[in-house]
């Protein structure tokens, strides 16, 4: 007899089974009433242990155990999947006019029947469907185009307030619908993190929250601490839900979902009225964003006499605030030095209350929009922030504007290292041309190229690349591969960022990992001006390695798609000058990947025939159909009976999936096609 088979697991299953309900329902009370019922040390307890148990058992652990909760699954294929119900957006505006008139024609459609509506907040976050089966989540789906999109069950599952298992009483099939919102405390603690890793800040809670959502990594999607917030429940046909919007709501609340309490059933046009004023006030006090309110007729059978219009239904309408504007004094101006050279003037302001925050700084772009907003000493500016982070310069308050107020006269010399800015034609901006002696430059290149996006060497942060640079250690980038341990231990030893034994060998295993990163990534590391992560990735594709790519003509340069004249005469510029040779040179030395890397060719597609579909992660399809042939395999456009695989990416269409299936073709991805060939 098997030992194992002899062992009896029953109480294993209990035990697990034990902790995940305890852990669920310390999860609800934490995240959903906001009390902690033990402490945080109790709960990390249970976790281990589950999570202990279920790597032993992983036979007995459940897709549903709050381990989900932390992520780690990898996710490197949001498939499509078409919504059982239409995802339909509401009518918006920004009238209370339009409000009124809403409100009108809705009576006047109902024709005498007593009704009142719901008025509630309208989040400012990522719209997801979420369908459940006898009480379990079984899948969770972005709105995409509203009738099909992204499924996102696996990242879904780490949000503390999307419930995995449903409480009490529930329809046995339903989907909940929601937004997926970055409360601003979380939000303001992720960009504090990334600025010290020195990377680009979020711009917007929103953005960051729909990022987020597609995140590969289910475990750096559970860092980010969203939060769903249910608005609407549906069920198929045989499903009874209550017979108001208001009552589905309040019972969504007892299974166990974040049902936000800001909401109010209204009977007339003077209540919706009075609800929206409150909250155009009050909605700086929220812990998230919302940019409007929604309101709805509460009674749900009424919505099939009321109907829809081609893109949204007639019971419901959104009322979207203003931006916020105001005015505040200009009290001087201040000039960045960007890692390109790029020159930003910075407006500093008055301190001023705005969108649940203080502004004293926002940006004025370049000398154009200085003079074409006429801004001049002593103006006072008009700054709006509506649903951004970052506030803007809309305008200047003229009635405010002092007589003779003089004119901004543009800086002519770099602020940092005193060289004349340079003005290129066509061009909105100016520069410092003292790329190799001008600090902010230097800096922002060393910190660019470390970045995650680029070499992802993440022991370098800012303030370790000044301690290397005021050492004399590091100039360009490619000192970075000549520093020792010798060189680092007791580095700065009196600054925060000092290095010492465990600190080197870190930051020197990093450098040597960093020697791996793709040909694509160190062509976007480098920095040369306007090449951002697409663009590097088109020229490393289609250029193949670094000498062909050095070698170009600005006319071979602009052939490759999505690279214009200005990108193409900026990098044959760069590779021209004999400093930046050398330093391609001494990368190469030090190991950095300066080719494409493809697969050798061989035999194993032979006879085969393949339908490729859709986008790719590692290869263009121009590549990948390469990449067949190079296999002997035979790439066809449309799908037959002789087709042997439907090579299906991100984005494909659900005609060949249909076809594919009808034909009874094998659909494959793109990491099945690469376990074929490998």
């Amino acid at each position: 007899m098997d030992l194992f088979s002899a062992i009896d697991t029953e109480p294993v299953r209990k035990r697990m089974e034990e902790l995940a309900v305890g852990l669920d329902k310390l999860n609800h009370e934490y995240y959903m009433n906001d009390r902690s019922l033990v402490s945080d040390e109790e709960f990390d307890s249970m976790m281990r242990e589950l999570q202990d148990l279920e790597r032993q058992y992983p036979e007995l652990a459940s897709p549903l155990s709050p381990t989900k909760r932390v992520g780690g699954e990898i996710n490197k294929n949001f498939r499509q999947v078409q919504h059982r119900f239409p995802m339909l957006s509401l009518a918006n505006t920004y009238s209370i006019g339009e409000i009124e008139e809403f409100e009108a024609r809705t009576r006047k459609l109902l024709d005498g029947t007593a009704f009142t509506y719901t008025c509630e907040l309208k989040y400012d976050g990522v719209a997801i469907g979420l369908s459940y089966r006898h009480g379990h989540l079984v899948q969770a789906v972005t709105r995409g185009n509203g009738i099909v999109g992204d499924d996102i069950t696996t990242n879904a599952k780490t949000i503390p307030t999307i419930p995995l298992r449903l409480q009490g009483d529930y329809p046995d099939d339903f989907e909940a619908r929601g937004e997926v919102v970055y409360p601003f405390e979380a939000f303001e603690a992720m960009n504090r993190q990334r600025d010290a890793e020195g990377l680009e800040p979020f711009a917007n809670p929103r953005n960051a929250a729909s990022g987020s959502l597609k995140l590969q990594d289910s475990a750096e999607c559970a860092k980010r601490k969203l939060m769903f917030c249910m608005y609407f429940m549906m069920a198929p046909d045989g499903e009874t839900l209550p017979d108001t919007h208001f009552g589905r709501l309040e019972w969504a609340r007892q299974m166990g979902f974040k049902v936000q309490p800001y909401i109010q059933e209204c009977k007339d046009i003077n209540e919706i009225k009075a609800f929206i004023d409150h909250w155009d006030k009050a909605r700086w006090e929220l812990p998230f964003g919302i940019d409007g309110i929604v309101i709805k007729v509460n009674q749900t059978p009424l919505w099939e006499n009321l109907g829809l219009t081609a893109k949204s239904p007639r019971w419901a309408i959104a009322y979207k605030f203003k931006a916020e504007r105001v005015s505040t004094p200009l009290e001087s101006i201040s000039y960045q030095v960007g890692r390109t050279g790029v020159i930003t003037p910075v407006a500093n302001l008055t301190p001023v209350w705005l969108g649940g925050t203080t502004v004293k700084r926002a940006t004025l772009v370049n000398a154009d929009f200085i003079t074409k907003m006429d801004i001049r000493k002593g103006d006072n500016l008009l700054i709006e922030k509506g649903g951004e982070i970052i506030p803007k310069v809309v305008g200047v308050d003229m009635e405010k504007r002092v007589e003779g107020a003089m004119p901004i006269q543009y800086i002519t010399r770099c602020p940092e290292c005193g060289s004349e800015l340079v003005r290129m034609d066509g061009e909105a901006g100016h520069y410092c041309p003292n790329s190799d002696g001008c600090h902010p430059q230097i800096i922002g290149r060393l910190e660019h190229f470390v970045s995650r996006k680029a070499m992802a060497i993440d022991t370098l942060g800012p303030e370790r690349l000044e301690l290397l640079y005021s050492a004399g250690l590091v100039r360009n980038i490619a000192d970075i591969y000549d520093l020792k341990r010798e060189q680092l231990i007791g580095l700065g030893a009196d600054a925060t960022a000092s290095i010492q034994d465990k600190g080197a060998d870190n930051m020197l295993a990093a450098i040597e990992t960093s020697k791996q990163v793709p040909f694509e990534r160190v062509v976007y590391a480098i920095g040369i001006r306007y090449v951002g992560e697409v663009g590097a990735k088109k020229l490393a594709r289609y250029f193949k390695n670094i000498d062909a790519l050095m070698c170009a003509t600005e006319e071979e340069l602009a052939q490759v798609e999505d690279v214009g004249d200005v990108t193409a005469r900026a990098v044959s510029e760069w590779f021209s000058k004999d400093e930046h040779k050398t330093i391609i040179e001494r990368l190469r030395a030090a190991g950095l990947q300066m080719e494409v890397k493809m697969l050798s060719g061989d035999d194993k597609l032979a006879g085969m025939t393949i339908v490729v579909s859709g986008v790719f992660e590692r290869f263009s399809r121009d590549e990948i159909k390469a990449d067949i042939e190079k296999h002997g395999g035979k790439v066809s456009g449309s799908i037959s009976g002789k087709t042997d695989y439907l090579l299906a990416g991100e984005k494909m269409g659900p005609e060949k999936q249909k076809k594919a299936e009808k034909l009874g073709v094998k659909v494959i991805s793109e990491v099945e096609y690469l376990a074929m060939v490998q």
